[in-house]
Parts: structure tokens; sequence; C-alpha cells
């Protein structure tokens, strides 16, 4: 059964087709969860943390959509990755510098009262001893990380989020390089491996449909498609490394 068709029938309440969507999507999530291979966490603890997103994806996906629902799923998957990440203290802050934000934000106020307007680097300087240097840096580690889907602007219930007033060229780059990537290790597969792919993958096919697309058994096509994924994800590990 198709993706669509399950997640359809997961909104009228069907417990078993949610948790089929959810399961035939892990290899998704696995997929992303290998970017970030190397950086100290368990791959399986990831895998959950991965699973959260696609939970999400599954849940608040819009069917009036015009695209896959692995396109949807992708950005909430992965920010899931990185705000476990941030939260569990990827990054930290020091405490010097956290004391001087204080200082600066007391005399920041302070100063403004006093002047009407906001102080520059060289008044806040002399307010609180510290070297422009050191006060812009204790700014920068104290800006709030924003959620990508927090919400910028709300009207009549139309909601915008950060995510989306972000420019697509931001990660245009990327997305060039990796279609390059997969185009590469498409060509390089066998008529009917890239068959298979595309209907699994690109057409959103089951098994069971591939199989009886290519004249083969589910059991064959269930081996031929690990093959091939195990394959490609060796060729293309290096690059998220």
């Amino acid at each position: 059964m198709e993706t669509i068709e399950l997640i359809k029938q997961s909104r009228a309440g069907d417990k078993l087709a949610r948790e089929q969507v959810i399961k035939e999507n892990m290899a998704l999530v696995y997929s992303i969860v290998r970017r970030f291979s190397g950086r100290g966490y368990d791959p399986e603890d990831l895998g959950q943390i991965g699973a959260i997103g696609l939970i999400k994806a599954v849940d608040n996906f819009d069917l009036s959509y015009d695209v896959k629902f692995s396109t949807y799923a992708v950005p909430l998957i992965t920010g899931e990755l990185k705000r476990f990440m941030r939260d569990d203290g990827m990054v930290k802050v020091s405490r010097s510098l956290k004391e001087n934000g204080w200082k600066i934000k007391r005399a920041a106020e302070k100063l403004a009262c006093e002047l009407g307007r906001e102080a520059t680097l060289e008044e806040l300087s002399a307010a609180t001893e510290l070297g422009t240097e050191e006060i812009v840096m204790a700014l920068e580690a104290g800006n709030e990380v924003e959620s990508l889907h927090k919400t910028v602007y709300q009207k009549e219930g139309s909601e915008i989020s950060l995510m989306e007033r972000i420019p697509a060229e931001t990660d245009e780059s990327e997305k060039v390089l990796n279609k390059l990537l997969l185009e590469q290790l498409l060509d390089e597969l066998t008529e009917k491996e890239r068959e298979l792919i595309e209907l699994r993958y690109f057409k959103d096919k089951t098994q069971a449909q591939v199989a009886e697309a290519l004249s083969m058994s589910q059991v064959q096509v269930s081996r031929l498609e690990k093959r091939i994924l195990l394959s490609m994800r060796a060729k293309c590990t290096p690059v998220y490394e």
C-alpha cells in the first residue's frame, strides 16, 4: 500500500496504518542518521530521535501538498536530530561568557534609559570595562537558537514558519551535489536495479507492487533492494563524514 494511502487511513484512526507507514520509512531516518556519524552518538539512539521527526511528519503531513512525503519528512527528521545534539550540549557557552552577557545586558539597558537610544560598542565597553571583541563574543554566544518551525507570522488561522521564510537558495549547492551523486550512483546500476529503485523511491511503490511490475517475488525484491541500498550507501558514506 502506498505511503499517502496509509497516511489517509492513519488520519481516519487506523493505528496499524500509522505504525506501518512509520516502519516503512525508517530507512529514510537511518539514511539521514548516517550524515551525523562520527559525532560520538550511537546510531540506534539517533535513529530513535530521528523517528520522532518521522512521526511528526506522518501526523502533520498535509495531504493536499503537491510533494512526496519523503520531501516533507526529511527537514523534520534532520531538525529533530540537530535539536537533540544542540540541547545535549554539543555547543557549550562558558561561565565567563554568560557573566559578561548579563553585565552587558544590564549596562545596555541603563545606557538606553540615559541616552534615549541604543548604546554603541564603545559606550558599552567603557561602561562594562570589557573590550569590544569580548562584548561581541558574549552577545553572539547569548543569541537564542530559533526553531525552524517557530511561527513568525499568524493571521486568521494562517501560520508562516521561520523555515518557510528562509530562501531556498541557502541549500541549493547541497541539493545540486546530492543530485549529481544520486545520478552517478543510479547510472552504475543495471537496468532492473535502477527500475526497482525508481519504483520504490521515486514513485512510492510498495515491494509487492514492484515485485508485480518486475515479475519477481516480494522476497526477491526485498533482498535486491537491500543489496542495492547497501552498495549505494557504501559508495556515498565518505561524502557525509
